[in-house]
């Protein structure tokens, strides 16, 4: 049986479309998936949209319309952005869903019957853009860490008795090195467990906030937008459900890993954690915080910074798979990165346009003007074509070894390699003149040429599924794309039928762009 493996992306606020921020999340988590699934394993992917609480309800009155209708709106929007960028998720879960609110006041419930939940009078900042409470001592000159505006509030309200589990998570944590990735993460968190830790409050009082799941055992409160946000891990993957879900669960949710944003760091490595141990259940096997990208002066791309990038904007541009290749690329996973159009050009212009595209069109044009379109017999007779050989036959393990080890930047980069080393060959070999005084030496450097390329589409289908499917086609190799495939050398066939071929990644020149096209931003509803 094919072994389980479980990957989520955060589920989006619901308050705005989604801009480049949510796209490399979730294109990243997409490639993830698409590997694993290249390797065989049963893989399933989550992602969906946060639809209840204090932002979605602002957002909703300020347009005029319902809070269900702006939620259904949104999560259409998100939904279909999401398909336009050939993201291939198993559930796009909605907190609106009747499972899920099921769900989460099952959960509820259970806690509140087993004394693990309180009503208790509370005084405390609250910050409606993060949907957090803050203390005195946590704010930073009147506002929160990151300089979001906070307002005094004063209730009762229902708490979740966190501080119950912080010793136990803090063994967690120290024990599991690769619960918390990056390891920079991971030593933030404890970081932030070095302190006391507070009770969560879970409730908002109805009166303040009507947008939300009821609270099961208290009718005049709704639950904390986080608290029904992070279950969606569970619900979406069948937790406390019909007997084949719950099977599903718990088949899957061993291996879960989440993708998310630094900004959400606490929320997934100390709350969720403790719900979790609070509910009896393992915790997930992995949570990897991913970096920003940034606006030209530094901050974090967002809305209330000014400054948005809307994917279908920049695949309008460059092309959809282009744009994939450019997400997972040029970011180490982990890390910050700055966004231009002049930095997406650059690199599908020297990557794809000069190194893979340049690479399968000179190839195939070359079978087709000296070999009648016929792949070239297949030999290995010169030492250059040895070397690439082994070298070939590397990369295959490094892209999976890269990738289960969450470096998706690094799998994709091994593929570079290959071709950086396969125009190296070219240039040695020269076939467009060795054709004309040494036809066999001409007919291995392009057979050899087209089997790295074959090789390459391999390992680089779940990042363009399409572009890779073609050139596959065009190098002559047909059927399923295997992983196993992609560690042998020599599969495509002698004498098959290929044609020569237009340009995949044609050079995009910066000077038309930057002249046609206005300034990046959200697409209106």
């Amino acid at each position: 049986m094919a072994n389980p493996f479980y990957i989520t992306t955060p589920i989006f606020y619901v308050n705005d479309v989604p801009h480049i921020g949510h796209a490399y999340t979730t294109v990243v988590t997409d490639v993830l998936a698409g590997y694993h699934k290249l390797f065989g394993d049963e893989t399933f992917f989550l992602t969906g949209t946060d639809e209840h609480g204090q932002k979605s309800q602002n957002a909703a009155l300020a347009r005029g319309v319902t809070p269900q209708a702006h939620v259904d709106e949104i999560a259409a929007v998100v939904q279909r952005t999401w398909d336009e960028m050939h993201i291939k998720y198993d559930i796009f879960m909605r907190t609106t869903a009747e499972f899920h609110k099921k769900v989460v006041q099952d959960c509820l419930q259970e806690l509140f019957l087993r004394d693990e939940i309180y009503l208790h009078e509370y005084e405390g900042w609250y910050c409606v853009s993060e949907e957090l409470f803050y203390t005195e001592k946590d704010l930073v000159n009147g506002k929160t860490p990151s300089g979001k505006d906070v307002t005094k509030i004063s209730e009762k309200n229902y708490f979740f008795r966190m501080s119950k589990y912080q010793s136990r998570l803090i063994e967690y944590i120290e024990k599991n090195p690769d619960f918390i990735q990056p390891a920079g993460k991971r030593s933030e968190t404890l970081g932030f467990l070095k302190s006391p830790l507070s009770d969560l409050c879970i409730s908002r009082p109805k009166s303040r906030l009507a947008w939300g799941i009821e609270l099961p055992f208290d009718k005049t409160y709704v639950t904390y937008v986080w608290f029904d946000a992070l279950l969606n891990y569970l619900s979406g993957i069948g937790f406390k459900q019909e007997a084949a879900k719950q099977a599903k669960f718990e088949r899957f949710w061993p291996t879960a890993v989440h993708i998310i944003g630094k900004d959400i760091l606490t929320t997934h490595t100390v709350y969720w954690p403790t719900m979790l141990m609070a509910l009896g259940l393992p915790l997930p096997k992995t949570i990897f915080a991913h970096g920003w990208w940034l606006t030209p002066t530094g901050s974090k791309m967002s809305k209330s910074e000014g400054f948005v990038v809307a994917p279908l904007q920049v695949k309008d541009l460059v092309g959809l798979e282009p744009f994939r290749y450019f997400l997972v690329r040029d970011i180490h996973f982990g890390n910050d990165a700055s966004f231009s159009t002049e930095l997406v050009i650059n690199r599908i212009n020297s990557e794809l346009a000069n190194g893979l595209g340049n690479s399968l069109s000179r190839s195939t044009n070359l079978v087709e003007k000296y070999f009648g379109g016929l792949i070239p017999q297949k030999t290995s007779d010169h030492p250059a074509t040895l070397e690439l050989i082994a070298k070939a036959e590397k990369v295959a393990p490094a892209v999976k070894a890269a990738i289960l080890a969450l470096e998706p930047h690094n799998a994709v980069g091994q593929v570079v390699e290959l071709i950086y080393a396969l125009s190296k060959y070219l240039d040695i070999l020269a076939p467009w003149t060795s054709a004309k005084t040494n036809l066999p030496l001409a007919g291995e450097a392009l057979y050899t040429t087209l089997e790295v390329l074959r090789i390459a589409g391999i390992l680089l289908s779940p990042v363009m599924p399409e572009k890779m499917a073609e050139l596959l086609r065009q190098v002559g190799f047909e059927g399923a794309i295997k992983y196993a495939d992609a560690e042998k050398f020599g599969l495509l066939v002698p004498q098959t039928k290929i044609s020569k071929v237009p340009p995949m990644f044609p050079r995009i020149e910066l000077a038309s762009i930057v002249r046609e096209t206005p300034p990046l931003s959200p697409r209106k509803l």
